[in-house]
């Protein structure tokens, strides 16, 4: 069974995300399955939370590809580390479309019973996707230092509040 799940992780992600086929989602996704993402304001849920994800991404990136780099499967688990890449072409998450060709990598956790995904967990790298939309300061710039020097103030006045140095 642990190679039949592994299969069907490798094609949500390749080609349910990296093609638009949605109706992937059905056929092998948990009617009251959860997908954790700390990237997501809330999880996840069901079939029809996982399509509108899909879409939202897709809108943002309609050349999105995505390729499985390694991929473990043991009992109900399969673990996929992976990239992606797409042309920043849709408004994403109210950024406006840039045109830049960006790539991303990650790490899912899908977990399995009765031969659909009912839980998900997912990590990828959400600032560096945000610097190269131009959304967060690249690393060593003056907005970085800008930045790290207004939450030093705002931690401090924080503490002060609290009682604490």
């Amino acid at each position: 069974m642990s190679e039949a799940n592994a299969q069907v992780s490798r094609r949500l992600l390749e080609e349910a995300f990296g093609q638009g086929r949605v109706e992937l989602v059905d056929e092998h996704v948990a009617a009251d399955a959860v997908d954790h993402d700390p990237a997501n304001p809330e999880d996840v849920r069901g079939p029809a939370g996982l399509k509108e994800q899909i879409s939202m991404y897709r809108a943002a990136f309609p050349d999105l590809q995505f390729t499985v780099e390694d991929i473990i499967d043991q009992d109900d688990r399969v673990v996929i580390r992976w990239s992606s890449r797409g042309t920043h072409q849709g408004e994403l998450m109210g950024l406006a479309p840039t045109g830049k060709i960006v790539t991303v990598t990650g790490i899912s956790i899908d977990r399995f019973a009765d031969g659909k995904v009912a839980e998900s967990w997912t990590n990828w790298d959400v600032l560096g996707l945000m610097r190269q939309l131009g959304a967060a300061p690249p690393p060593g710039s003056v907005g970085e230092k800008v930045g790290i020097q207004l939450q030093r103030l705002t931690a401090r006045r924080s503490r002060q509040k609290a009682g604490t140095r």
